[in-house]
């Protein structure tokens, strides 16, 4: 008798997030990469729901992981409360929107590669190479240094390569341009102090120009060093992938990453604030998109609670337990953490430790002196019915907020200054997806543009971008760093940039 509907397949709202199966704790725990973190992730993936560490510790047991005691002592020493596992109280839940989740996942062979494994293409082994004694060619070095990290080659060896394979003595810059076509990453330039001396491989002519100094053995020298590069390239040809195709997956990359970040760029966002914290009697939310603050009384949580709930990403410090207090079911809304993405930082050796809070991370990030009320003072407002100088310091503090969300989103970390520390922590709300501050440097630099930034302390309310200048970027003489300079050419410290966008041209 023909079935009359498939069978339907267990899933749960982890799985689905990620788009895998329900995978089974006993199937993944002698994979090479499982440990007690790992496996951790997998009970949570496998039951779709928090579980404390007794629970996940049985689970362990009944797997032939390793005996409920032993295992809940491995969990306890694994510091189970890390991205993407997260504490909510006694119970360990996942955050399935978390790049780390589905990086466990592929780890784990929970879900396939997003993109097919490329082929390898053998090369030819290419000409025979000549005897030392014989010169070396343009093609040669075209094979040897196209984009090729040559900081190791001194300056002489640079130069003595290009002029064996001109044969003639050549000016300076054209010396210089010839690597810089083949290679930014050097460390030749036209000064041509370092040659002036009788003894070096090159000489300085009276004219300017540059000739080889008839060293046979460093002629020889650096005609070994050129031709063994392409040696080694060409062995290890054999094992490369199709460039081609290479440049396929990139292409499809960029696609994947441009359509995503168009997606997070669509999420309705919120940050919300409570008073006080444990027992909410008073809420302000502010809209990321419109900056448009809306300060909620006692009397008015219901609509509050309404209004969250029109959010797709909702920020707040202790997010989940603010949502719990409120009576919020956050489904499947993306949460932003926005407390300290660490709750302490040692000092010295002697294990001296530095508490970090969210004001700390405000101060440091923003430099906003009193980024938050004092709650005694509030509480006194509320009591007095002072509440227009009550919402005025509620929203105060959301615009603190405000300012800390939006210096992480820039920067990918927040600034904690305290003492003899300036440091920068990665902040957990931007998503690696989303365009920030480096990207904006690379576009601005890639088109010849200015950037307008704000620098200093958190930018006004009223008007954020009153106190913008224009910068330019430009990229250091290692070719690896973009640095920002401002109007008068003087470097601007990237870390006291608050906002940043691509520059409007001049008229």
């Amino acid at each position: 008798m023909r079935q009359a509907r498939d069978a339907v397949v267990p899933t749960n709202r982890y799985c689905e997030a990620l788009g895998i199966s329900v995978p089974a704790l006993e199937k993944v725990k002698d994979h090479g990469d499982a440990n007690t973190y790992s496996l951790l992730i997998v009970a949570l993936l496998e039951r779709g729901e928090a579980m404390t560490l007794l629970q996940v510790a049985a689970r362990f047991a009944a797997a032939g992981v390793a005996s409920a005691e032993r295992a809940l002592q491995s969990l306890q020493r694994c510091k189970p409360a890390r991205a993407p596992v997260y504490r909510d109280g006694d119970h360990y839940a996942l955050d399935p929107h978390d790049d780390e989740l589905d990086l466990w996942a592929f780890r784990l062979g929970l879900r396939p590669p997003r993109m097919p494994r490329l082929s390898v293409v053998r090369s030819a082994p290419g000409e025979p190479l000549p005897d030392l004694h014989e010169h070396l060619t343009v093609a040669e070095l075209d094979e040897a240094w196209r984009g090729a990290s040559l900081y190791a080659w001194s300056s002489y060896r640079l130069a003595l390569a290009v002029l064996d394979a001109h044969g003639e003595p050549m000016a300076p810059e054209d010396v210089v341009a010839f690597v810089r076509a083949r290679s930014q990453w050097h460390s030749l330039s036209p000064d041509s102090a370092k040659f002036r001396n009788r003894r070096s491989t090159v000489h300085l002519r009276e004219d300017g120009r540059w000739e080889s100094g008839h060293d046979e053995d460093a002629l020889l020298s650096t005609r070994k060093v050129v031709r063994d590069r392409i040696q080694m390239l060409r062995r290890s040809s054999a094992s490369r992938p199709d460039p081609v195709m290479m440049e396929v997956s990139r292409k499809a990359h960029e696609r994947r990453r441009a359509a995503h970040a168009a997606e997070l760029a669509a999420l309705r966002r919120v940050l919300v604030h409570t008073f006080p914290a444990d027992a909410p009697t008073a809420v302000v939310l502010l809209d990321v998109a419109g900056r448009a603050i809306e300060t909620f009384l006692k009397e008015g949580l219901d609509s509050a609670r309404e209004r969250i709930s029109e959010y797709d990403f909702i920020g707040a410090v202790d997010v989940r337990m603010m949502l719990r207090l409120l009576g919020i079911d956050p489904g499947e809304r993306r949460l932003a953490e926005l407390g300290p993405p660490q709750k302490s930082k040692v000092l010295n050796k002697r294990g001296r430790t530095l508490k970090l809070t969210t004001a700390m991370l405000v101060q440091g990030s923003c430099g906003i002196a009193r980024p938050f009320g004092d709650p005694r003072k509030m509480a006194a407002y509320l009591l007095s019915g002072q509440t227009t100088r009550f919402r005025r310091r509620l929203e105060a503090d959301v615009k603190s907020l405000f300012a800390l969300y939006e210096y992480g989103r820039l920067h990918g970390a927040v600034r904690l200054r305290w003492g003899f520390l300036d440091e920068m922590i990665p902040a957990p709300w931007r998503h690696r997806d989303e365009t920030w501050f480096y990207h904006l440097k690379q576009q601005a630099q890639e088109r010849g543009e200015a950037l307008e930034v704000v620098t200093g302390g958190a930018p006004g309310w009223t008007d954020p971008w009153a106190r913008a200048r224009r910068c330019n970027v430009e990229r250091d003489a290692d070719g690896y760093r973009l640095t920002l300079l401002d109007e008068n050419g003087l470097a601007v410290d990237e870390r006291d940039v608050q906002l940043a966008r691509l520059a409007a041209p001049k008229a």
